[in-house]
């Protein structure tokens, strides 16, 4: 498949699911379901320019850190040693990939709305953790290193599961009162379909072409761990 995709024989898309089925990741289990990375940065304006490199997110760094303020608290965590010495290192406590997440993101459709109110003990988790906004989860991952989730490939074809087509009652945000329903979207969609279309060009775009290895040595190559792990800032528990 490398050599496929090095030629633009395959998409960005059908190489990163190709990824990652080698490393084992399956729709079939939440623990190790496909990871896709966040690929844009700008949520806000009216309409999306792919010809500049401004919306786009750095590829070359963890999500954790892509917003250069959340470094510093990074690195302490890091250089924080163990009394007992029994817990290695770490960038970070959380992952990019887990279960949880998974069903954060999809919380809209089944089965995963099951799987969420039984890990939730029988309910709805509260209104303002629940995944709500586009642009205020990408605001949230910027202003906190703690949280370093990155997408699921629905993300880039499943425009259902930004819609809650079941009538879902999944509460109202304490600060705005506003009720939690479809998925609020950045300004330059216009709809489910029309997010979904905009993020998977942009998926394709040249820049992504260009700077989307850097992403997968992270994730899938030689950054994972090890010296070049720790110099990325790409340890995780």
């Amino acid at each position: 498949p490398l050599q496929k995709w090095v030629n633009r024989e395959i998409s960005n898309f059908d190489y990163l699911i190709q990824l990652n089925t080698m490393a084992g990741r399956t729709y079939n289990d939440l623990a190790q379901y496909p990871v896709f990375p966040w690929i844009l940065r700008d949520y806000t304006s009216e309409e999306l320019d792919l010809n500049n490199p401004a919306v786009f997110r750095d590829l070359s760094k963890p999500i954790g850190v892509v917003n250069e303020k959340n470094a510093k608290a990074v690195k302490e965590k890091y250089n924080f040693e163990d009394p007992l010495g029994i817990i290695d290192k770490f960038h970070y406590g959380t992952h990019y990939s887990n279960a949880a997440g998974v069903m954060h993101y999809l919380i809209r459709v089944e089965p995963f709305t099951t799987l969420h109110i039984q890990l939730q003990s029988g309910r709805f988790d509260c209104a303002d953790r629940q995944f709500h906004s586009i642009p205020a989860t990408w605001q949230a991952l910027m202003d906190n290193p703690n949280d370093v989730k990155e997408l699921i490939p629905e993300f880039f074809y499943f425009p259902e599961f930004l819609e809650n087509q079941n009538g879902f009652n999944l509460g109202q945000l304490q600060i705005s009162k506003e009720l939690v329903n479809d998925v609020v979207l950045p300004k330059w969609a216009h709809s489910p379909e029309d997010f979904i279309c905009k993020h998977r060009k942009a998926l394709e775009s040249e820049y992504v072409s260009a700077h989307l290895h850097e992403w997968i040595d992270l994730i899938f190559g030689y950054k994972q761990r090890g010296p070049a792990a720790v110099e990325a800032l790409n340890v995780f528990y």
